[in-house]
């Protein structure tokens, strides 16, 4: 049965338990648990982390952990009663642990490591604290390790700040906020600011030293010396070296090392060093011979010194090697280091280039015992301590040191009839009293044990040494009555025996008879002369002596013998028990010299402080004592030198003597009668204060007021204790006069000088001290009062001086810290004195700081649950007297502009937080009473207005995030939990007062903006918070944003009709309430917007307002990156509730405005899509297709569907940004033209918007039209820029602007110049379709065309795209994806390349435009994009491929032409058509017989620097045998089966013949021309295809070629001017006789740029053959000639994409293995190979364009200008080959005979080519391939791909329709239908002047060795007749040319040059441009 649990509530999981019985609960190890019953060794309850699940488990799984339980039953909660701190570290850790992880994951791998480290600390430091033995100390120590790494953790990963009291985690709700923020504050500074250490100290540590000359021990002396003063400042460390220079006792480290303790920061400065001397303990000469001698000498050996200003740079652990330098003049060994300090190393020698001293320094900071702790290896092994000389800045009570310093300084001696200078040695003895030797008194420094005796360094022959050696002599005190110090000097012999011979002494008393001790000083001591074995043990026979010059002991006047000879040393004491001086002596023995206590007292003053706290007790005896003997006389001399003692006491060197003094008053003290005469004394002083012309004595006695105070309550309980309590009234009366006194001098102004007010101020900064004392005699409330009183007599008005205003502040605060305050009944009589004089100061702004300390202070007492009365009260006081003015003095400092400075800053932070926390305190203080008597003070409705204003003002100052630091969560929501406790509670106020007829918008508006921007904080955003977090907010505070939310909701219902004030107004606010994740909050705020469209409806009729401010709010949020921390889930939150919340819907469709409601929803939902895509888009980094398409998507959606016009031009400008950004410059100036199209040319002015100035709309429009030039400009694409340059043109001429106008007319000319000069690269197009559900809404399963970058290939921007959707897959066919790819969760990507079809081939297949002008057409304003796909139908004929070969093109629409405004668009239409095996036939033979034309032309012309493309394209034809070549047509559809199966192919076959017919004559004059240029190492290739021509020829039946050639003539659009395809019907010759053309079969007028690449027989995806286009590639060049190859190249295709926008040259490779062929699929979406000139550009030399005049090789026929004119007409070979003049068509001479050229035969010669003109003509820039690289080949489904036209190499260079005739450049009859052929003269024929009816052209005589010149020119991009496109290019508005003008496509010529003469002439009859939109006007934008 199962047991609700008593004891076992809370426990810890030791084993996992999987939880797999029925009911089992799953725990993970380290988890915890409730336990709620309990079963036979199981337990029932739940894991902590997720207390929804309960459930059983073993008991024995569980590690049971006391706890206690609040509330008990149902709603139980237990707390473990363990160690606070180990609760946080275990919370704490389990928090960092999956951050940990994390950080692991987000590759930060230096905090990871480190925070591992700390983790593993943290739980060393929990088992510790959990096993319980440790010290309270090390306990606290552990405690305070623990929490420093919890903080450091918690900052490094961004979490919150804890508070914490004494290292435990502190509830808010225990503490006042006050006491809460003061807290924080700590904690936070303690991060920001560390600590600067007041204690430094200096650690060396000796390692070796290096020198090459040892060989004997040595001593080191360190000590620190001060080079300004010149002095040493510390004690000595000394060191003995072994021979080998290491620390001669290895076995103890602590000699080696040592700390210099104590410095301070005065001491850390550069002049400061550390100087280092060295002794050698040997012979006297360094050189001398080892057996010399025996006796060893301290003698010089060197030093070295360093800045301890090296050190600061860095706490360098590593060792230092210091120069050591040897002295060579002895005699100035005792300053060598100050002389190395001033550089002066000059004349001192270096030890060694490499020798030097090894030390180890370094400087540590912080008291010795936080060193200890933090360093405690350097004491664990032991440090000697070298002090300081002397005390240091602070002298503690206590310290015991007795220590003398002696410095052996110099000696003068005579020679002692020697004849050299002596060796002085000097020894030192202490002997006492008795005569006896005191043993180990000498100490050489730190580090060395003292010694018995001292024996100097000796100077070699010098009788003027100088030592200056320091010695310590710790003599006892008790020792040094009596005892003296003996000095012995020996001459020291340099002979063999090495004698120490005695030749004086001197001595010197350490203490004087009457006590006193030696003073500081230098004393010269008198050499007495002795014999050598003068025996000195009998002190006595030689203590009578003088010691001193000039001072004799005793009665022993006789005369001193004059002597030279003298020593001298300095001493300093340092003695916390002995005394120099004799004036403290006389005091202290005052009773001996009765005489002399006037004087004594009056001295007591120039007596040394430190001498005074040396004797603190005795001296205070000693005044009681005399104040005792006789108080009349002394009383006011005793009562001084107190007071001088007292303030001595202040000092910061002897502060810390104030607890002696205070133990002196509480213990020894025994003045019972004291308290009367210093009551008497002190109000004597008080009285005379406002008379006193010299204030500075009494300002000392009311500084040490305190202290008086102690004495005279001492006094008195003495008095009291020994009486038994007798004259008690007569005490009180005395203190009570006494602050009447100081309550009259506090009540005075001061008049002129400040002195009073000065003294007031220092009586107030040291009264509250007296508190305590009055405390100890009389009852609290008497305290309050005196002190109320006290307080409330200072003057009030504010003009005194502000010093003492500060100071009356600070009596304030101090009073409040006291003791008295903080009992409730002195408080309350306290309160409202300190509430006046704050009121006084906040009013005024003053002294803001001290105001909030003390406020602060006040608050924290009063504690958060206390509901005593008293408290209660309290509240009162303080609400009535402060919270207005408090409220009033946050707005004004958080109005403020904040201060530059740090330290300012920090300040003006601190105060705002104090005064705000004060706030808080007094709010949550505040009870249902307090409100409501608050409510009720005010008089009228105003002030209650005005006070709400107010407050909920400063609530949303408060819910600012800069108000605290951001990882201050705690403090932010008790701020947040007071705040809408109060909002609570007065929402009552403003429902009852402001409603109705008393409705106020201001106070109501005010109130719903406090409340959303409340609900929108992020610190209650709990859903980012993990879940430990989350629990413990909601635990404590509940969801504060759901009670606020219904709070709204219950105000807005209150509302009624007053709603319509707040619509539109609110939609905003309350909706991005909505944006939150939370559905309580939701479910509460949806009826509002269902309530606004409503009344919105009943006032206008509909909710336009509504909806237009939706619209721009969710904008809005978006845009300023609402919800960037947060995920995308809080914007999907928003389509719930417009999509298919029912909520919503549901109150919509009840309604009679259903409809427009519902459409509002699902415009709003739309928009929320596009918004969402948005902003998920603009989150990547660096500009991408996918932002572009997205701001397309919103721009469009803003137009078109909400007719937005402002968020139109918004995100027009953010697109152009993006473009911009991303370097698509023809984008940006497209996107630019879409706000231009909106503006007029008019005077209207319009307002500042985005970057724009206010200026007017003709102003505007011209700004917008020269930036959309300069971005066409940078995009290359000139022509559009052209048509604007004209229309601003045209308002510079019509405002007569000529100056402007010329501007832009040259810029118009700069334009044409580089589209004639520049090289534009043509760019590949793709077709990319996005399937799948994953994608945006904006893509989702559409499809796309996009423009690529220049030089982008399909591989690269199929990578591109795949970098941009990481997560797409890339589908590997180009079928259409069926459904299940379109429902799909996931992203499809599917990329091949389309074929770009131009809208208007008339400027493509006009004759002599060149190619740079060509170019732009082919590429720009395209709609129509095409792919084909070849497949077999039927059974495959394995023998010929071709009868079942079919294509399907599709043709593919898009919904705006590229480029535009996007680099790609939508398609909106497909059409897929299918071509049969015939036609693809006829097309193949077309592209095939256009591309040889154009290479012949090309040949022709010298275009071609190379031969090798034609003779490639040459041999692929004739040679075609792998698969038949043009005989597989044949056999295909030339049988009689074919033929009877298909009648309705009658004519197609026909053609087909026709086009066979038509490449054999072209092979036969391309062989003809090849001939003439082919080098001589190719001979044998050419006569080879000429022999298989003929092959060729009867395999196709033609015997005899002449009649064929007579009957239809070749035609080369490229290279001759005799041809155009829009010719005129009839066209007259110039002699008037009328030729009908009859159109050839040949001459089939070709669709621009087919995508032949469904069949591999295929010619070229650009077919060009009437356009001019030419495309080529290196595979031309390096193609090997193949006997294979046939006529048609193969019988299969490239894969689609390939062939149908890769140069038909790129697709003709003869070479790929057959393991290709049939593999469609794999081939589909293979790279197109582009063009290799788009790649490697060369600009062509104007030079290097060739017109020929006739073909000019011997081989050919010439013309002879000797030959009679018909004999010309019929020899020559025709210069140009005419496919359009018909079958009859013939040669007409000058007399109008119609002459056939005859066949060119074979050549039987060769011969140089003529000499050619050069054309002057600007050429456009050439566009070829790099030589040499050849192409990759891709894949293939069939066997060989189509050659393509190849016109644009680097060999050939020059115009696409330069052609044979040099006239076909200047020729103006483009229009005719067929040529003439003009044979008048030899000579050179003028170029024929322009005439308004269409003429043929006149062919140009054949001349003889000498060419005729003619100077040929570019025809302008404009035609002298106007033709009608095809279809109109749809151009934006902007660029759209007027239709009365009706110009070309080209840029048309100036008006005047127009002429309409083609009106009547054959047009086509396409269907116009797409219509688009209207341009709508924008108002003031």
């Amino acid at each position: 049965m199962w047991i609700p649990t008593e004891h076992e509530k809370y426990g810890v999981v030791i084993a996992s338990f999987r939880g797999t019985v029925p009911y089992g609960l799953s725990l993970e190890i380290g988890d915890t648990v409730q336990i709620l019953e309990k079963c036979d060794g199981w337990y029932r309850g739940f894991a902590l982390k997720n207390p929804n699940i309960k459930g059983i488990f073993p008991s024995s799984y569980v590690h049971l952990k006391n706890a206690c339980v609040k509330n008990k039953g149902q709603f139980e909660m237990v707390i473990p009663t363990e160690d606070s701190v180990i609760t946080e570290m275990t919370s704490t850790l389990r928090d960092w642990g999956t951050m940990w992880k994390q950080l692991y994951v987000r590759n930060e791998g230096d905090l990871f490591h480190r925070l591992w480290h700390i983790m593993n600390e943290i739980l060393d430091l929990r088992r510790q604290v959990l096993v319980g033995h440790l010290t309270h100390d090390r306990m606290k120590d552990v405690k305070r390790h623990i929490t420093a790494r919890l903080d450091w953790g918690n900052e490094q990963l961004g979490l919150d700040l804890v508070p914490r009291k004494e290292y435990a985690m502190v509830d808010p709700e225990d503490i006042s906020i006050t006491e809460l923020y003061r807290l924080m504050e700590h904690r936070h500074r303690k991060k920001d600011t560390p600590v600067q250490a007041s204690s430094h100290h200096l650690f060396v540590q000796m390692k070796s030293l290096m020198c090459s000359n040892l060989g004997e021990e040595l001593e080191v002396i360190f000590s620190l010396f001060d080079s300004k003063e010149n002095r040493p400042i510390s004690e000595r460390f000394f060191l003995r070296l072994n021979r080998n220079g290491l620390p001669k006792a290895p076995d103890k480290p602590e000699r080696h090392c040592s700390l210099f303790v104590d410095l301070g920061s005065s001491e850390l400065r550069k002049d400061i060093y550390i100087t280092v001397h060295i002794i050698r303990i040997g012979r006297m000469g360094a050189g001398e011979k080892k057996n010399a001698c025996s006796v060893q000498y301290r003698r010089p050996f060197g030093c070295a010194v360093l800045s301890i200003a090296d050190l600061l740079t860095g706490e360098t652990k590593d060792d230092l090697i210091l120069k050591v330098y040897m002295c060579n003049t002895e005699s100035e060994w005792y300053q060598i280091h100050e002389n190395i300090i001033k550089k002066l190393n000059a004349r001192y020698n270096l030890t060694g280039s490499n020798a030097g001293l090894a030390v180890s320094l370094q400087l540590l900071h912080g008291d010795i015992e936080q060193i200890r702790r933090e360093y405690s290896s350097v004491f664990s092994h032991g440090v000697s301590i070298t002090r300081k000389l002397g005390f240091s800045n602070i002298i503690m009570p206590g310290e015991m040191r007795n220590d003398l310093y002696i410095t052996i300084e110099r000696g003068e001696f005579e020679k002692g009839g020697k004849s050299v200078a002596r060796n002085v040695e000097v020894t030192m003895f202490i002997i006492d009293s008795s005569g006896q030797t005191l043993k180990d008194f000498i100490s050489f420094g730190s580090g060395e044990p003292p010694a018995s005796e001292y024996h100097s360094f000796v100077l070699y022959h010098n009788n003027s040494p100088r030592w200056s050696e320091l010695l310590k002599l710790p003599i006892p005190v008790d020792k040094f009555r009596g005892a003296h110090i003996r000095f012995e000097f020996r001459h020291c012999s340099t002979k063999e025996k090495g004698e120490k011979k005695l030749f004086g002494f001197s001595f010197v008393p350490l203490m004087q008879e009457d006590g006193r001790t030696l003073p500081d000083g230098t004393h010269e001591l008198i050499v007495h002369k002795c014999e050598e074995n003068t025996n000195l043990q009998d002190t006595t026979r030689y203590l009578k002596l003088p010691f001193s010059k000039g001072i004799f002991l005793g009665n022993n006047n006789q005369a001193m013998k004059a002597t030279k000879e003298s020593f001298c040393i300095t001493s300093f004491l340092c003695s916390t028990k002995l005394t120099q001086n004799g004036d403290m002596l006389d005091l202290l023995k005052w009773r001996t010299h009765p005489d002399k206590i006037t004087g004594c007292l009056s001295k007591l003053k120039e007596i040394d402080g430190s001498e005074i706290v040396k004797f603190l007790q005795d001296t205070l005896d000693t005044l009681f004592g005399i104040l005792d003997e006789n108080s009349q006389k002394y009383g006011s001399k005793v009562f001084d030198s107190l007071v001088h003692i007292i303030n001595l006491l202040q000092d910061s060197k002897f502060h810390h003597f104030k607890p002696v003094m205070d133990t002196y008053i509480e213990s020894h003290f025994a003045g019972a009668l004291a308290y009367r005469d210093l009551i008497k004394v002190l109000k004597w002083y008080v009285d005379r204060i406002t008379e006193a012309e010299r204030q500075e004595h009494i300002q000392e006695v009311l500084k040490a007021q305190e202290y008086i105070f102690k004495y005279i309550v001492q006094s008195r309980r003495l008095f009291s204790l020994a009486t038994g309590g007798q004259n008690e009234e007569e005490f009180r009366c005395c203190i009570q006069e006494l602050l009447m006194s100081v309550r009259f001098f506090l009540s005075q102004e001061s008049k002129g000088s400040g002195a009073l007010s000065q003294s007031q101020a220092v009586f107030l900064s040291s009264f509250p001290a007296v508190y305590s004392e009055l405390l100890k005699l009389f009852d609290v409330r008497e305290v309050a009062n005196l002190v109320q009183d006290t307080l409330g007599s200072l003057p009030t008005i504010l003009h005194v001086d502000d010093s003492l205003q500060a100071i009356k502040l600070q009596c304030i605060g101090k009073t409040v810290e006291s003791q008295l305050y903080t009992n409730p009944d002195s408080r309350y009589i306290l309160l409202p004195v300190v509430l006046h004089h704050l009121h006084i100061h906040l009013q005024e702004q003053k002294d803001l700081i001290m105001c909030a300390r003390i406020l602060s202070n006040v608050f924290c007492l009063i504690k958060k649950n206390s509901s005593e009365k008293s408290v209660l009260e309290e509240i009162d006081v303080i609400v009535t007297s402060l919270l207005d003015i408090l409220l009033r003095t946050i707005l004004e400092i958080t109005s403020r502009p904040q201060p530059s400075s740090s330290a300012m800053r920090f300040q003006f932070q601190d105060v705002t937080g104090e005064f705000v926390a004060c706030l808080l305190s007094l709010l949550r203080q505040m009870t249902d009473r307090h409100y409501q008597q608050l409510l009720d003070s005010f008089n009228s409705k105003e002030e209650l207005r005005d006070f709400l204003l107010q407050i909920f003002t400063v609530f949303r100052i408060l819910i600012r995030p800069e108000m605290f630091p951001k990882d201050w969560t705690v403090m932010r929501l008790v701020a947040n939990n007071v705040i809408i406790t109060t909002v609570l509670y007065l929402s009552d106020a403003l429902r009852k007062n402001f409603l109705n007829e008393n409705f106020d918008y201001k106070i109501w508006d005010s109130y719903f903006y406090l409340a959303v921007i409340f609900i929108n904080q992020l610190c209650l955003q709990l859903e980012m918070f993990t879940p430990s977090k989350k629990k413990k907010v909601l635990e404590k505070y509940g969801d504060m944003r759901v009670t606020m939310g219904c709070e709204i909701f219950s105000m807005w219902q209150n509302l009624g009709e007053h709603k319509l004030h707040f619509i539109p107004a609110l939609i905003g606010p309350f909706l991005e309430v909505t944006l939150i994740p939370q559905p309580d909050l939701r479910n509460v705020m949806i009826p509002i917007f269902h309530d606004m469209m409503d009344w919105e409806q009943r006032r206008s009729g509909n909710f336009k307002q509504v909806e237009a401010k939706l619209i721009d709010k969710l904008d809005s949020l978006m845009s300023e990156g609402k919800g960037d921390e947060t995920y995308r889930e809080l914007f999907n939150s928003i389509i719930p509730l417009f999509g298919p919340y029912p909520s919503l819907l549901k109150k919509i469709e009840r309604e009679t405005w259903r409809e427009s409601g519902v459409s509002l929803i699902a415009t709003v939902t739309r928009l929320m899509e596009r918004l969402l895509d948005y902003r998920d888009c603009m989150k990547m980094g660096e500009v991408d297709g996918k932002k572009i398409g997205c701001t397309v998507s919103l721009l469009n959606f803003y137009k078109t569907e909400l007719n937005k016009e402002e968020m139109y031009i918004r995100y027009i400008h953010k697109l152009y940004d993006l473009h911009l950004k991303a370097q698509n410059f023809t984008e940006a100036a497209y996107t630019l033209l879409l706000y231009d199209e909106l503006l007029e040319w008019s005077d209207r002015p319009l307002r500042e918007f985005l970057t724009y100035p206010m200026q007017t709309e003709w102003q505007r429009k011209e700004h917008l039209h020269l930036t959309i030039i300069q971005n066409f400009d940078r995009g290359k694409c000139w022509e559009n820029g052209i048509i604007l340059c004209r229309k601003i043109a045209e308002q510079y001429e019509s405002y007569y602007d000529y100056r402007n106008l010329s501007k832009m007319r040259m810029m118009e000319a700069s334009l044409y110049d580089k589209i004639m000069d520049q090289q534009r690269l043509e760019p590949e197009f793709f077709r990319v379709g996005f399937y799948g559900k994953k994608f945006p809404f904006f893509l989702r399963n559409k499809e796309f065309v996009c423009r690529g970058h220049d030089y982008e290939r399909l591989e690269a921007f199929q990578q591109r795209m795949l970098n941009e959707f990481p997560h797409a897959i890339a589908m590997q066919h180009a079928n259409q994806p069926d459904e299940t790819i379109f429902q799909a969760e996931a992203q499809y990507l599917q990329i091949y390349a389309v074929t770009p079809i131009p809208e208007s081939q008339e400027v493509l297949q006009r004759e002599g435009v060149p190619d740079n002008i060509k170019s732009f057409y082919k590429v720009n304003h395209i709609w129509k994009f095409r792919y084909d796909r070849p497949f077999h139908k039927g059974t495959k004929d394995k023998e010929n491929e071709f009868k079942s070969l079919w294509v399907e093109r599709t043709s593919l629409y898009l919904v705006q032409s590229l480029p535009g405004i996007s680099r790609w668009f939508e398609v909106e239409k497909r059409e897929v058509v299918e071509m049969s095996p015939l036609e693809n036939a006829i097309e193949v033979l077309e592209n095939k017989n256009q591309q040889l034309k154009t290479l012949i032309s090309q040949c022709q012309t010298r275009q071609m620097q190379n031969i090798n493309p034609l003779t490639m394209c040459l041999n692929g034809v004739i040679d075609a045998a792998v698969n038949g070549g043009v005989s597989r047509y044949q056999e295909a559809f030339f049988v009689k089966e074919y033929i009877l199966s298909h009648p309705e192919d009658g004519e197609k076959i026909a053609r087909l013949r026709e086009l066979m017919l038509e490449q054999a004559q072209i092979l036969e004059f391309g062989l003809a021309v090849h001939e003439k240029f082919v080098p001589q190492d190719m001979r044998p290739l050419h006569k080879k295809l000429v022999d298989q021509f003929f092959v060729m020829k009867s395999s196709l039946g033609i015997q005899e070629f002449s009649a064929c050639m007579q009957a239809s003539p070749i035609h080369f659009p490229n290279g001759s001017p005799r041809v155009c395809r829009n010719s005129a019907p009839a066209s007259v010759s110039p002699d008037g006789t009328r030729v009908i053309p009859r159109r050839s079969p040949l001459s089939y007028p070709a669709v621009n740029r087919y995508s032949s690449s469904s069949l591999s027989s295929q010619a070229s995806a650009e077919v060009s053959n009437i356009t001019g286009q030419s495309e080529s590639s290196d595979e031309v060049f390096n193609m090997q000639p193949s006997p294979s190859t046939s006529s048609l190249s193969s019988t299969h295709s490239a894969s689609p994409n390939v062939t149908s926008s890769a140069p038909s040259s790129a697709r003709a490779s003869p070479l790929l293995s057959d393991k290709h062929k049939h593999s469609r699929e794999n081939s589909c979406l293979s790279p197109r190979e582009r063009p290799c000139s788009a790649i490697y550009p060369t600009p062509v030399e104007p030079s290097q364009r060739m017109l020929f005049n006739h073909i000019g090789d011997g081989a050919l026929p010439r013309s002879d200008p000797n030959l009679s004119a018909p004999e010309k007409a019929v020899n020559p070979t025709p210069s140009s080959w005419s496919l359009d003049s018909g079958k009859e068509a013939k040669n007409m001479s000058d007399s109008g005979k119609l002459i056939s050229p005859p066949v060119p035969p074979r050549p039987t010669q060769t011969a140089s080519p003529a000499r050619h003109t050069t054309s002057i003509s600007p050429s456009p820039a050439g566009r070829s391939p790099l030589k040499g690289s050849v192409q990759s080949f891709t894949p293939s489904p069939v066997e060989y791909h189509s050659p393509g036209l190849i016109s644009n190499s680097p060999v050939l260079s020059g115009s696409y329709s330069s052609g044979i005739s040099s006239l076909s450049r200047c020729s103006t009859s483009e229009t005719s239908g067929f040529e003439n052929q003009v044979n008048e003269q030899s000579a050179p024929m003028p170029v024929p002047v322009p005439v308004p009816v269409p003429v043929p052209v006149p062919v140009p005589t054949y001349s003889g060795e000498e060419p005729v010149r003619k100077e040929s020119k570019t025809p302008p991009p404009y035609s002298v007749y106007e033709r009608t496109l095809r279809r109109p290019v749809p151009l934006p508005h902007s660029l759209s040319i007027p239709v009365t003008s009706e110009p070309p496509a080209l840029p048309p010529k100036p008006l005047a040059a127009r002429s309409s003469h083609l009106e009547n002439g054959a047009r086509r009859t396409d269907p116009g441009p797409r219509p688009r939109p209207l341009p709508r006007k924008v108002s003031q934008l």
